[in-house]
């Protein structure tokens, strides 16, 4: 996979943060990684939610300025309806953050990592477990 896009979601993304064995070097090997603005949000309350707020906001600002930002935008709206829709006729609703986690990444074509197995089920999106 080396050369190529990938986006994290908050659970892959605290794997890096939290220096969680092979996880940072995993994420180096794609030439551009990406953090859906949702995730970015995520991890900053994580950070302004914990014991040593002013500390781990740092370390979320030092990541988060090392990837790209996925900005949800006014066109990602069709995605994250369609998206919604298909899961509700499945009967497998997921958070609404994860579904514009998905939305901006179907998007824009860029593959999410994740352990959250609620992701496959998201027609269009490319998921890759680490």
């Amino acid at each position: 996979m080396n050369g190529s896009r990938i986006a994290l979601d908050t659970v892959q993304a605290i794997a890096v943060l939290n220096d969680r064995p092979g996880a940072w070097e995993w994420v180096e090997r794609f030439q551009e990684v990406y953090l859906p603005v949702p995730v970015v949000g995520e991890l900053r309350f994580g950070a302004l939610n914990s014991q040593r707020a002013a500390k781990n906001l740092a370390r979320v600002e030092q990541f988060v300025a090392k990837c790209k930002a996925l900005d949800v935008r006014l066109t990602t709206a069709e995605p994250y309806a369609r998206i919604r829709l298909q899961l509700k006729r499945k009967g497998k609703p997921i958070p609404s953050n994860d579904l514009w986690i998905a939305a901006v990444c179907v998007e824009n074509d860029i593959p999410l990592a994740t352990a959250d197995g609620h992701f496959k089920e998201v027609d269009g999106l490319k998921v890759v477990q680490r």
